[in-house]
């Protein structure tokens, strides 16, 4: 096994001349061949585990277009798109923390949320937070310096979806049809319609999968936040700012997690921390999930989250009663205002969700003005990450989201006690 692995770098370090379709064909069928080596769990080898989302999208057989955007505050996006026709309705697609674009492809095509949606006719905008693998630029900033991450999910949210948003509605020169956000892609949204109503108004509807807005979670991670304040310094420290992202968890994810100890270990940690589903689960996915993901974040946005979580209150960032009094004029950040949200909003949860619980979704259906739809997963085990990558999740959640969507005035709101 060493032998392979040595030839492997040799022959690589000596293809530099070569055609880049020569290179990735001979990359391709080497790796093939250590799979096959290492994997003793009969996972089929799954050649997307390479591939970013362009050329993901490109090998499904769909057009793609990359696009970047720029940011008030000087941070280069880059948004992912499957184009539609003339007449297309635009649609952007938001991922989670830790995440990219690839989110919404993962499952492949006839499965996967961005293909079902350009196989009917929309028009596919899927977008990508600052500080993550297609969005680390900036006009003047290094991803190096520390100001850099200096952002949480407050920013993305006054300052990344309105410039997303805003260049799509000037290409199209019309109104956003659908907003669908995973996770942080919603507690975005609700910052954004909260803090920046007029960018809001031009979103005709707002679907939100596992909304992380209020959260008390299952998830065993909840015995590290009472002590996140001590952890701070060591995270900045450690992480250098960019959480998840120092070379040696690259080296865990990228080299053991994808090896034949990934179904007893990695798959186990997914489980653990948001839900176990192992039914709904596709080993085949594992390397293409660890191909993209954990795809950077600031820690300053999984302390904003862990403030969230400690306070149980959807605030801005706690900076101290110091420092608040000069930004905020209040020794207490001032929560986001969800009463005044006045965008069409669906809201789709699972009970075995470890991140955010049910009565979390309950509690923001009731301090939202207008929502639409109230949607639990009838599956008892659908967990967090399942809204992106269980076996049956085209049918236990896209089919409803196709439906509603095709709906002019959706109005028929579940009962929830």
């Amino acid at each position: 096994m060493k032998l392979i692995g040595l030839m492997y770098f040799l022959f690589c370090s000596h293809l530099n001349a070569a055609p880049i379709n020569v290179i990735s064909e001979i990359s391709t069928l080497i790796r093939r061949i250590i799979w096959t080596n290492w994997n003793q769990f009969n996972i089929e080898f799954n050649p997307d585990s390479f591939l970013d989302t362009p050329k993901t999208i490109i090998k499904a057989g769909y057009p793609v277009e990359s696009h970047v955007v720029m940011t008030e505050d000087g941070y280069l996006l880059t948004l992912h798109r499957i184009p539609g026709g003339n007449d297309s309705l635009p649609v952007l697609l938001q991922h989670g923390i830790l995440a990219t674009s690839a989110e919404w492809i993962v499952l492949g095509k006839d499965k996967a949320l961005a293909y079902l949606l350009a196989d009917q006719g929309y028009d596919v905008w899927l977008g990508n937070f600052r500080g993550n693998t297609y969005s680390k630029a900036h006009i003047s900033l290094s991803p190096l310096n520390s100001t850099f991450w200096n952002f949480s999910f407050h920013e993305m949210g006054i300052y990344d979806l309105p410039a997303m948003i805003t260049f799509i509605t000037n290409m199209r020169s019309q109104p956003l049809h659908t907003y669908i956000g995973h996770s942080m892609g919603t507690s975005t949204f609700f910052v954004m319609a909260s803090e920046r109503p007029k960018i809001a108004q031009m979103v005709q509807m707002m679907i939100g999968l596992a909304p992380t807005v209020f959260i008390n979670m299952k998830s065993p991670i909840r015995y590290f936040f009472p002590f996140i304040r001590e952890l701070e310094i060591p995270m900045r420290l450690f992480f250098e700012n960019e959480f998840f992202q120092s070379d040696f968890v690259k080296f865990l994810l990228k080299n053991i997690c994808n090896q034949n100890i990934v179904p007893n270990i990695c798959a186990n940690l997914i489980f653990m921390i948001y839900g176990d589903d192992r039914e709904q689960f596709n080993y085949s996915l594992l390397p293409v999930i660890f191909n993209h993901h954990p795809a950077g974040a600031s820690a300053k946005t999984i302390l904003h989250f862990a403030q969230v979580i400690e306070s149980d209150k959807f605030r801005k960032y706690d900076y101290g009663r110091v420092k608040n009094l000069l930004i905020y004029h209040s020794t207490e950040p001032p929560n986001y205002d969800l009463s005044n949200i006045a965008v069409p909003v669906a809201l789709f949860y699972a009970d075995n969700d470890w991140i955010i619980s049910t009565e979390d979704v309950k509690r923001l259906y009731h301090s939202l003005p207008n929502v639409v739809d109230m949607y639990e997963v009838p599956w008892s085990k659908f967990n967090h990450v399942d809204f992106m990558w269980a076996k049956d999740t085209s049918k236990l959640v896209y089919d409803r989201i196709l439906k509603l969507m095709r709906r002019e005035n959706p109005n028929n709101v579940t009962s929830v006690e």
